[in-house]
Parts: C-alpha cells; sequence; structure tokens
C-alpha cells in the first residue's frame, strides 16, 4: 500500500534525524530564532507543549517560516478539541504524555501524525489500533532500556518507539540497542531564556551523538 504524503514526510525526516525538538517554555517571540537554528541543525521534528505561553502563536509562526520538509506541531496535547486548532495551523504533529484514545482516534481522523506516550505493552497496542503513528516512550527514566527491548518483541514489526524523559547524547547507546527509533528530546536541549545560539549548541551536540551511534 503506498504510503500517504505525510507518511512519507515523516519517514523521509526519520531518515534524515529521528529526534524531536520539544521547546517547552517557548515564547511566540522566541519561535523563529530558535526553530531556523534547529532546522539549520538538521532537525526536521519539532513540538511546542501545549503549556508553553501561547504555544499556537508559537506553532503558527515556526509551520509558516520552515520548509515542508519539517513536521511542526504540539506537544502536551490533553484534549481532543486542541486537535482541531492545529489542523487549522496547518500543523502536523500531536504529541501527548498519555494515551487517550480519544484524541489518537482525533488526531488520525484529522490526518495528523498522532505520537502519544505509553508505559505499558496495554497502551502501546491501545495506542496503535486507535491510529498513533508512533510511541513515545514516557517516561523514558522509568522505562528504561531492558523494559523497551522486552516491548519490541511483541509490537508489531516497524513500530517505531521514541523514548522521552532525561535523554542527553550521552545516554542513548543503551536504548538505540533495544531498538528505538529516535528521540525526543527536552531541557537538554531547549530550555526558556535559551538564546537560539545555544540552542544550536546543543543541537549539535545531539546530532553528532547520534550520528556516532548510527553511522550513514
Amino acid at each position: 500500500m503506498t504510503a500517504s504524503p505525510l507518511q512519507a514526510r515523516l519517514d523521509a525526516a526519520f531518515e534524515s534525524l529521528p529526534l524531536v525538538a520539544i521547546l517547552r517554555g517557548l515564547k511566540p517571540e522566541e519561535a523563529e530564532p530558535v526553530a531556523t537554528a534547529l532546522y539549520e541543525a538538521g532537525f526536521r521534528l519539532i513540538e511546542v507543549p501545549l503549556n508553553s505561553p501561547q504555544p499556537f502563536d508559537s506553532i503558527k509562526a515556526i509551520r509558516r517560516l520552515l520548509p515542508q520538509d519539517a513536521l511542526v506541531g504540539a506537544g502536551t496535547v490533553l484534549q481532543a478539541a486542541d486537535v482541531g486548532r492545529l489542523a487549522d495551523l496547518g500543523a502536523e504533529l500531536v504529541v501527548m504524555p498519555h494515551a487517550d484514545t480519544a484524541v489518537i482516534s482525533a488526531a488520525a481522523q484529522a490526518g495528523l501524525l498522532c505520537t502519544p506516550g505509553v508505559a505499558t505493552p496495554t497502551e502501546a497496542f491501545a495506542a496503535l489500533a486507535a491510529g498513533a503513528a508512533a510511541l513515545k516512550i514516557f517516561p523514558a527514566e522509568l522505562v528504561g532500556p531492558s523494559v523497551v527491548k522486552a516491548m519490541r518483541a511483541v509490537l508489531p514489526a516497524g513500530t517505531r518507539l521514541l523514548p522521552v524523559g532525561g535523554i542527553t547524547p550521552d545516554n542513548m547507546g543503551p536504548f538505540l540497542e533495544a531498538g528505538v527509533a529516535g528521540f525526543g528530546l527536552g531541557s537538554a536541549l531547549f530550555k526558556p531564556g535559551m538564546t537560539a545560539a545555544d540552542v544550536a549548541a546543543r543541537a549539535a551536540r545531539f546530532k553528532a551523538a547520534w550520528r556516532t551511534l548510527r553511522p550513514h
């Protein structure tokens, strides 16, 4: 079966650099310089959590700014009603800390890519059945590499798992050995008040660590 255009864009983003920038606390006035720094560093997956200041303004600005090979959206999406707002902005990503199937289904029906948070096989299978495009392993500090490896053994082949929570350039290796497809990067990549140059430097370190672990 032929992949949808959006799925094809997701596949290309993962092939390029499967690291999701989580910009929690980003302010609208910071959105364009930070997003530019990330894009120039090679990042193609960017989310602004909805518990950030005026998140929809930031998402709108980033989506308008970046080329279509970048996928942009929201994190910490807790309500299905927010999915429609994101679709109206042209966003592509709906990322959640939990596995509320109502939100997942709403995202899938709207044609957006949803990555819900899961910590157990039960949550993982329910999320996939509801239409999840990938699974966020959260919190990664709790669900360590050994648990991820066990989950990978039973999940459908090709399921993309992305640990989130406490990920640094130094601790990605064991998760990769367990079979994850990429990572979500939070405070080790961006914290409120950082300059675009600060973010660019951290992004470069993450990219270098990824290339060392998964050379092309």
